[in-house]
């Protein structure tokens, strides 16, 4: 019994061992440039006022399952949203339906995890590597504002959001060996939401097939080890 016990030990010190020697841990800063895009007839005049710079950072690790290829998650913290304006409908003192222009400045701050596939080229450089990343996200809402206000009316404005987001990313980059087990890497990633971030537009304007999207794309830095 105490020769089992021992054996299953060693196995399964073996098997950390390997599983630890093929994870790379690192840490990850993505400024990003982010927009908003609309589902919505012509009608109610929604456009994106300008993108917006927004922050994110966080912990990535990449398991590495061949030379080449990694399964890559871990938890992100991202801001998203941008300024965008539409057309509503409002009476005036006299109840003349009148057409008006508003903009609004979202953000929402998300945790999320993303689950994607990476790419590993050989070296085309001394100590350096290709990547190419596709995958998606899923996030769950941790704040927002509209027009940097976390109250109107007496109602916070987070409740307006959706408490998830799906995303699919999209990247590439470079990775360069520093060490026996540090490296540095950069790279571009392509943030495309897929899900409705706000039911608020289709409430006041009385359309349930308005929807918005985040999207963005990030310049990504980090560390690995």
């Amino acid at each position: 019994m105490q020769f089992k016990k021992l054996a299953f030990l060693l196995l399964f010190l073996g098997f950390s061992s390997t599983a630890m020697a093929q994870m790379e841990i690192g840490i990850q800063f993505s400024p990003t440039i982010a927009g908003t895009r609309f589902i919505a007839e012509d009608r109610h005049g929604f456009e994106k006022s300008s993108n917006t710079l927004r922050v994110g950072v966080g912990v990535i690790g990449d398991y590495f399952f061949s030379n080449n290829y990694a399964f890559s998650s871990g938890l992100m913290y991202r801001s998203k949203g941008s300024k965008i304006k539409y057309n509503f409908t409002s009476e005036s003192p006299d109840g003349t339906p009148t057409t008006i222009q508003a903009e609004d400045d979202l953000t929402v701050q998300y945790l999320e995890i993303p689950v994607t596939l990476k790419l590993f080229t050989n070296e085309v450089a001394p100590d350096v590597v290709l990547y190419f990343q596709v995958g998606g996200s899923l996030g769950t809402k941790v704040s927002g504002q509209v027009n940097n206000q976390k109250v109107i009316n007496g109602e916070k404005t987070a409740k307006r959001f959706n408490v998830f987001e799906t995303s699919a990313i999209l990247g590439t980059g470079a990775e360069m060996q520093l060490g026996q087990s540090t490296k540095l890497f950069g790279g571009v990633t392509y943030l495309r939401g897929l899900s409705n971030i706000d039911n608020f537009y289709s409430d006041r304007l009385g359309d349930k097939n308005i929807a918005l999207k985040n999207n963005g794309v990030s310049i990504d830095v980090g560390i690995k080890f």
